[in-house]
């Protein structure tokens, strides 16, 4: 056991041998605590889920940390359905002790399975479903999606008794009987399980209460027989059959037997003859009208692959015109700059404007030299200014958490000046705070490989292993 305070390592004395504080009420509150945590246990062992929780709940009040305490708190909310709950608990424990911890195992055993989250959540949503239906007084509705949420998750106590509830005041007693020894099943603790089943009980017939409703009950005597419909017992004589006699019964036996073998040898074959031309003529014309069809997929497909030839010579002549339409695009706000810049070599803004749709990455193999020289002198004029202004521009973006304003600022400023590297470094926090991971990694990783032994790169650093160790 360690100090509260200071963290040693605690010995049989009542003080501290590290900060010297009093720990003998601490070390009596922890006692407790596992003491209730062993009380959980030996509950949830025989599947008084009810009980357990009570007391590892018990357990956890008195020590917060107490971490087998709150695996088992989770473990026991999922056998009775309540993931979320049972989540919540991993999750807690999961930041109270990161290394070690069972939590991890239940929890990747619930995130590595597509369909079961799917199952879950689709658990939750037809569970609130029922429930605005019940606040609706739809119950029939109500009762349709609890069976929906029981088919998905047999395990979900709380549909069950929701169920049994619905079935209690539409008078289904032995349904919602049915229901309640479901709860006692999974949970023999269940208080509110108990009730209804002492309910369901008590409005079956008396002397009765073991029998379900649908099943119709004897009275002592063996003239009539008693039944329950709705709050009314109905009182039936019973019919007394007139054959009686040994030979009579005999009698009917043998002519049953006659008529069978009679139907075996003259009825039957003409039957089953009858059946086979039947199904014969059926076999021909479905033959027939799959060669039809066979013949019609064959002319379909001859179409179709005509259609994939047209369509991709359209695409090759698009994708021509593409080409040359960003090319001249490019050419347009490159002479527009430099005009500027002739004009009003001061005039940052008008520049930047011109030059803000100009990628030339994206079209490199479509430029002439002489495009690209003119683009690198005038970039060496004043490329440093417009890197500036941008700069300046996506500073003001971020730290008004307009991340996607400042994403694409950094990205410009970077394209005209990429020896910043403070300029590359925020363009990486910009996509990490806007939860794009993944542009977040490759610009952390540009930042350590274009400047390695900076301050920048040894962050950015830092921010790739957050990354990765959030699973993101």
């Amino acid at each position: 056991m360690k100090c509260n305070r200071c963290g040693a390592e605690l010995d049989k004395s009542d003080v501290c041998p590290g900060c010297g504080a009093n720990v003998r009420i601490y070390k009596k509150t922890v006692s407790l605590s596992n003491r209730f945590y062993n009380e959980g246990l030996e509950k949830a062992t025989v599947r008084d889920l009810t009980g357990a929780v009570s007391a590892l709940r018990q357990s956890l009040k008195l020590d917060k940390n107490n971490i087998d305490a709150r695996n088992l708190l989770g473990l026991v909310y999922y056998e009775t359905g309540e993931v979320v709950a049972a989540l919540s608990e991993w999750v807690i424990s999961k930041n109270l002790e990161p290394e070690e911890n069972l939590a991890d195992k239940y929890m990747d055993y619930v995130r590595n399975s597509p369909s079961q989250l799917d199952t879950i959540n689709q658990t939750i949503k037809k569970f609130n479903i029922a429930l605005n239906y019940c606040r609706q007084d739809g119950l029939d509705l109500a009762v349709i999606q609890l069976k929906k949420v029981l088919s998905l998750n047999p395990g979900f106590i709380k549909a069950h008794l929701l169920l049994a509830l619905l079935y209690l005041k539409g008078g289904n007693y032995d349904r919602a009987k049915i229901e309640c020894q479901k709860v006692l099943k999974l949970d023999t603790g269940n208080v509110m399980a108990k009730r209804y089943l002492r309910e369901a009980d008590s409005m079956l017939l008396p002397g009765e209460s073991g029998k379900l409703v649908s099943d119709i009950a004897s009275s002592d005597s063996e003239d009539v027989i008693r039944y329950n419909s709705g709050n009314e017992m109905i009182i039936q004589p019973v019919k007394k059959s007139p054959i009686t006699r040994t030979g009579s019964i005999w009698g009917i036996v043998l002519g049953a037997v006659l008529g069978l073998a009679a139907a075996c040898f003259l009825i039957l074959p003409q039957r089953i003859q009858s059946i086979n031309n039947s199904n014969q003529n059926k076999i021909s014309q479905i033959s027939e009208e799959s060669d039809a069809k066979s013949a019609k997929i064959n002319e379909y497909e001859q179409q179709v692959k005509t259609l994939e030839n047209q369509i991709t010579d359209l695409q090759s002549k698009v994708t021509d015109y593409e080409g040359v339409d960003s090319t001249s695009a490019a050419m347009n706000s490159l002479m527009s700059a430099t005009n500027i810049y002739m004009t009003d070599s001061s005039d940052i803004d008008s520049m930047a404007q011109a030059l803000s749709n100009l990628d030339l990455n994206a079209i490199s193999d479509d430029v002439s030299p002489e495009f690209k020289a003119l683009y690198d002198t005038l970039m060496s004029l004043v490329g440093s200014e417009l890197a500036t202004s941008y700069y300046n521009a996506a500073n003001d973006a971020y730290k008004a958490e307009d991340y996607e304003t400042a994403i694409a600022n950094y990205s410009k400023a970077y394209q005209f000046d990429n020896t910043n590297v403070n300029t590359l470094y925020y363009l990486g926090n910009s996509y990490y705070e806007s939860g794009d991971f993944e542009n977040a990694k490759t610009t952390y990783d540009a930042v350590i490989t274009n400047f390695p032994d900076t301050q920048s790169a040894a962050a950015a650093q830092t921010k790739l292993a957050e990354i990765n160790n959030s699973g993101n």
